[in-house]
C-alpha cells in the first residue's frame, strides 16, 4: 500500500511578494511533514488532521488564525472531515483556534454530521479547545482598506463572488487528502470564509459531497467560491467518477471543466487521491499551492 498526504492552501490569485511566496511553501512543506508523522502510529485521519491544524496555526492561509472577516469585521469558520464512511463538520464557529480538531470531535463523539454556531462553540469550550486569537492585523488592515475604499467610492460594497480570486493573496480554504498504511482514505478541509460575507453565510467547507468526500475509492477537497462548489456537488463527484474507473486527474479535471461552463474560470480548486495513492491537483485560478508526500521520501511542492 502507497501512503500518501497531500495538502493545499487555496486556490487563488496568489500574486505575492518573494518573502511571502517562501512562506507558503515552507508552510505547505510543514503540514505535509507534520501530517506525514501520523503515518507512523496512526491512521489517514490522524494525518489530515495534524497537516490542516499546521495550515490554520500558519496564518499564512485563510483558516484558523489567518481567516479573513465578514462586513461586521468579525471571523467565522466552517471545518469538516471524513474518515471510513462517517464525515463530522462544523460551521459558523467563532470560538476555536482550530476548528479542525472541533470537526473531528463531531466525527469521533457524537452522532451528527454538521453542529453550526453558538452550540459547536460551547462544544469547542467544554472539550478544551484553545480560543481564536481574534482577527490577524493584516486581515484587519485589509478590511479597514476596503471600508475605505467603499466610503471614497472606489470598491463596490460586497465584492462576492465573480471578483472573489481577486483579493485572495492572503489565501483560501485549505484542505487535506491522505491514504495510509490500512488502504483507508481521509479527507479535511478548514476555512475562515468568504471575505467581506453576510454575518451567518456558510460555504461548502463543512458540506460532505461539496467541501469534501471520501469513501473506499477515492478522496477529494475543494477550494474556492462555495456556493459554486455546493451547487456542483464536487468532491462527490470526483469521488464518484473514481470509483467509476476514472483516473484521479481525469476525474478531478472532468468535473473542473464543468465549472468552468457555468460558472467561469478563477472560481475553483481541487486535490484528490485515489485508493492506488495517485493523486492530483487542478485548478482554473492564477495558483493553488499545494503538495504531497509518500512514504518514499517524495516531497513536492506545485501550482505556485
Amino acid at each position: 500500500m502507497r501512503v500518501v498526504l497531500a495538502v493545499h492552501g487555496g486556490a487563488g490569485s496568489w500574486r505575492v511578494d518573494a518573502t511571502t511566496l517562501a512562506t507558503v511553501k515552507m508552510t505547505i512543506k510543514q503540514a505535509l511533514e507534520e501530517g506525514f508523522k501520523a503515518y507512523h502510529s496512526g491512521s489517514s485521519l490522524d494525518m489530515v488532521v495534524s497537516a490542516v491544524e499546521v495550515l490554520e496555526n500558519s496564518g499564512v492561509f485563510n483558516a484558523g488564525i489567518g481567516s479573513v472577516v465578514d462586513l461586521s469585521g468579525s471571523i467565522s469558520m466552517d471545518a469538516g472531515v471524513m474518515y471510513r464512511g462517517r464525515a463530522g463538520a462544523v460551521a459558523y464557529v467563532k470560538y476555536p483556534k482550530n476548528p479542525i480538531k472541533l470537526a473531528r470531535f463531531v466525527l469521533e463523539k457524537t452522532d451528527h454530521v454538521i453542529i453550526a454556531g453558538d452550540a459547536a462553540d460551547n462544544i469547542a469550550k467544554k472539550i478544551g479547545l484553545e480560543p481564536h486569537p481574534g482577527p490577524s492585523k493584516k486581515v484587519l488592515e485589509l478590511y479597514k482598506d476596503y471600508l475605505n475604499r467603499i466610503v471614497k467610492g472606489e470598491a463596490k460594497s460586497i465584492p462576492y463572488p465573480k471578483s472573489l480570486a481577486a483579493w485572495l493573496s492572503l489565501g483560501d480554504t485549505v484542505g487535506a487528502v491522505a491514504l495510509d498504511r490500512n488502504g483507508d482514505l481521509a479527507a479535511g478541509v478548514s476555512t475562515g470564509g468568504v471575505f467581506l460575507k453576510m454575518p451567518g453565510r456558510v460555504g461548502d467547507s463543512p458540506i460532505p459531497g461539496a467541501g469534501f468526500y471520501a469513501n473506499e475509492c477515492g478522496a477529494a477537497v475543494a477550494t474556492g467560491v462555495g456556493e459554486y462548489i455546493i451547487l456542483t456537488h464536487a468532491t462527490f463527484r470526483i469521488v464518484e467518477d473514481i470509483c467509476k474507473g476514472k483516473d484521479v486527474q481525469e476525474a478531478v479535471g472532468s468535473v473542473l471543466k464543468s465549472i468552468d461552463s457555468v460558472y467561469g474560470s478563477g472560481v475553483a480548486g481541487f486535490i484528490a487521491l485515489d485508493r492506488f495513492g495517485r493523486v492530483a491537483g487542478l485548478y482554473n485560478t492564477h495558483a493553488m499551492p499545494w503538495g504531497f508526500i509518500t512514504e518514499s521520501g517524495e516531497l513536492r511542492i506545485l501550482g505556485i
